[in-house]
């Protein structure tokens, strides 16, 4: 898989705190027997009134948002239910980060094992993100993976967190069992050391 260093692109506010993972993917599209077709249900409460018609005001049906490959959300974004078709909803949709104040635990392991880059960001940071998606639209948003920072395009950059472990994966495109294979010539080595010392434990 090819290494992912920078993503760039139009910016989606969504600044809805607490927004879960049945809003982010509702039940009904969760009968498949694989991962195609998620795109559609993305957010689908928040894009469709109930007869199936697109909500006007909602910025994922709006064409200046369209091809948006960043999200910009709310606090503990992702809380709910532990399903993995939010991430891939969200993947499958078009969207490669999302930028908030906070996401919840499980939300977020399973996202950075899916290579979607979560970047976790002051409020104040987020209020400047989202003041320029909304108000300049057509305005481009720059994360650099590799800096780890984020920058808008009237020259703010913004620094967030990222352990060294999440940070290979995502830039590499591994989950945490290529992650381990990684380390296999040093499991290897320790293995064979152990043995010279415990032969008895072979055997069981």
């Amino acid at each position: 898989m090819n290494r992912l260093t920078t993503i760039e692109g139009t910016a989606a506010p969504l600044p809805i705190d607490n927004l879960d993972t049945d809003q982010i993917m509702p039940k009904q599209f969760l009968r498949i027997i694989d991962k195609a077709g998620l795109a559609d249900g993305l957010l689908y409460d928040l894009r469709f009134d109930a007869h199936g018609a697109p909500r006007t005001h909602c910025v994922l049906n709006q064409a200046a948002y369209e091809g948006a490959r960043i999200l910009i959300g709310g606090a503990n974004f992702g809380c709910g239910s532990s399903r993995e078709h939010a991430v891939w909803g969200l993947q499958q949709y078009g969207f490669q980060a999302v930028i908030a104040p906070g996401f919840a635990e499980i939300f977020y392991s399973n996202a950075m094992n899916n290579r979607l880059l979560l970047v976790q960001l002051e409020r104040d940071a987020i209020d400047a993100l989202l003041h320029a998606a909304t108000h300049e639209p057509a305005s481009r948003m720059r994360i650099d993976l590799e800096r780890q920072t984020v920058g808008d395009a009237r020259g703010n950059v913004y620094t967030y967190p990222l352990g060294a472990r999440h940070k290979q994966m995502v830039i590499e495109g591994m989950d945490t069992v290529d992650l381990t294979l990684s380390a296999l010539a040093d499991i290897e080595a320790f293995e064979r050391k152990h043995f010279v010392h415990r032969a008895w434990a072979s055997v069981l």
